[in-house]
């Protein structure tokens, strides 16, 4: 039987998407009114068809039955941890490098108490939870050990982790256990969980909420021309079976969170899929994370426009997330984009 996927769209935000929700007019986004839809797009490795909500009923037996099964999971609850509020759309990672070669902020945080200062401020202006990592893994770098990792973050995990919630970006077994042990709520492994097989373990031993990231290659080698036969069908795939592994192992699906992997063995093209399609994501039932913060698609795209800081393509990247019900977003320049969060929600009564 040919496999269909089912993607959520023509969304609707704040009273409207409300009232809709109650004339039976709309489907809810996780159970949340605020954020609903009346047509979803039926998509196979060989065609795409946007129907609406009101005519599933009229497909084919089998297909019918896939495409519910999707909006069963499209329209669950998603249940709440680590700070994070699924209802409320959306959830902010601030970004914290502890490393002098990260490609954004590398060596702007890794002296004295800046750090600190930083993930404090961040968490004051608005941030729900802030993410420290001591490896860069931008493009081209290399892994290094697991103590010089460590020693990076020891002092700031041990220093705020009781003050504020944080997640650890990691791939290391070693590391990951050491952060959950001084009150790390979250681990975010950007290689998916196959960097480090024994990864798999500790999260299972500690029942620690953590990140599936999807990436193609190791950092030192992804972008080396990246290839896919269908980037967003790949990708979906790629989750679906970690998802059916991790459960053969015993972890709880409801600690899960999953990321495409914004830049992390994707070329532009393979990345503007990902992020106009991003809803295709919810089918899997699980709260969506996107990493768009300052990455290189913006650059490629904004050309002679292009700035240090990429705030303006951040921005707007991440509206059109939130518009799409992606629930965390993982964003450099916390104070810049809750601004524009809030104005966008005023502004469209998305409140």
């Amino acid at each position: 039987m040919r496999r269909y996927y089912t993607r959520a769209c023509n969304f609707y935000y704040g009273s409207e998407s409300k009232l809709l929700v109650n004339n039976n007019k709309t489907i809810p986004l996780n159970g949340n009114k605020k954020i609903s839809f009346d047509h979803i797009e039926i998509i196979s490795r060989t065609s795409k068809k946007k129907i609406s909500i009101n005519k599933i009923n009229d497909l084919k037996k089998s297909l019918k039955e896939q495409i519910k099964f999707d909006l069963k999971k499209i329209k669950s609850k998603k249940k709440n941890f680590s700070n994070l509020n699924f209802l409320k759309i959306p959830n902010i990672m601030g970004v914290l490098n502890i490393t002098p070669d990260s490609f954004s902020d590398g060596g702007k945080f890794n002296k004295d108490n800046k750090g600190l200062k930083h993930a404090l401020e961040m968490f004051d202006l608005g941030a729900n939870i802030i993410d420290i990592g001591g490896e860069s893994t931008r493009p081209g770098s290399k892994a290094i050990n697991n103590k010089i990792e460590w020693k990076r973050i020891e002092k700031l995990i041990k220093l705020i982790s009781k003050k504020i919630p944080i997640s650890l970006d990691t791939r290391k077994s070693e590391v990951m256990k050491k952060g959950i042990k001084h009150g790390v709520k979250i681990i975010n492994d950007v290689s998916g969980l196959n960097y480090d097989f024994e990864t798999v373990n500790v999260l299972k031993e500690y029942k620690t909420p953590f990140v599936v990231q999807h990436s193609q290659g190791t950092p030192e080698k992804m972008q080396n021309k990246p290839q896919y036969k269908n980037e967003l069908l790949d990708i979906y795939d790629f989750f679906e079976q970690k998802i059916k592994f991790l459960k053969t192992i015993g972890i709880k699906h409801n600690n899960i969170i999953i990321d495409p992997g914004i830049g992390f063995g994707k070329n532009l093209k393979h990345n503007i899929s990902l992020l106009s399609n991003i809803s295709i994501f919810h089918s899997l039932g699980f709260p969506i994370l996107v990493g768009n913060s300052r990455k290189r698609f913006i650059k490629e795209i904004a050309g002679k426009n292009d700035t240090k800081s990429k705030i303006g393509g951040t921005v707007a990247s991440s509206i059109y997330l939130m518009m799409q019900g992606v629930q965390i977003l993982r964003i450099h320049d916390v104070n810049e984009l809750l601004q524009s969060i809030k104005v966008f929600k005023e502004i469209t009564k998305y409140k």
